[in-house]
């Protein structure tokens, strides 16, 4: 893969390869985002194809990111993302795509689907700062600064809220155990 910088400026001239790059570097990620703060598949392919379609109009006017190409882009889903909140509740959170194997215990698959509907019912209780930052910090695995330039935050700012949210989720976690959740 070439660098971000030129990868932006082959785009910003419409350079087919570069626009493929992109997208096929960007899109898995875009989409588990979206997934995982969506609920929905198709939401989910929808935020995606829309996040792109933007990204191609903002390239259209002369505008677009000259630098940090996966936080513009995850923007616009974000962006998206609250639009469609908007319009629609949040529904159940999903965390991973599929259980691990297990073999054919099934009491252990069960215990397994229970935890993570516990989980996915307590971080959708969170701030959508709060999901936001747990999901990109934990389930995509970015770095405080690259949380820190999407949510135009500083880095301080995302560990104070990344900790907040960590407290937040241990102490809902805690009262679903005591029946409350």
């Amino acid at each position: 893969m070439i660098s971000e910088k030129k990868l932006i400026k082959q785009a910003q001239r419409f350079d087919e390869h570069a626009l493929a790059e992109i997208y096929d570097s960007y899109s898995p990620g875009v989409f588990r985002y979206a997934m995982r703060l969506l609920g929905d598949s198709q939401l989910a392919e929808d935020c995606v194809a829309d996040t792109f379609f933007r990204y191609l109009k903002a390239l259209q006017s002369g505008r677009g990111p000259v630098e940090h190409l996966q936080a513009y882009l995850y923007r616009i889903a974000h962006n998206w993302i609250t639009d469609t909140y908007r319009r629609q509740p949040p529904p159940p959170l999903p965390l991973h795509d599929e259980i691990p194997e297990t073999g054919n215990d099934p009491l252990h698959v069960a215990a397994l689907s229970s935890e993570k509907q516990t989980i996915r019912l307590a971080l959708m209780q969170l701030s959508m700062e709060q999901r936001q930052v747990i999901v990109l910090k934990y389930l995509e695995g970015w770095e405080n600064k690259d949380v820190a330039e999407f949510l135009h935050k500083s880095i301080g700012s995302v560990k104070a809220l990344q900790h907040r949210a960590l407290l937040a989720l241990r102490r809902l976690l805690l009262s679903e155990e005591e029946g409350d959740l």
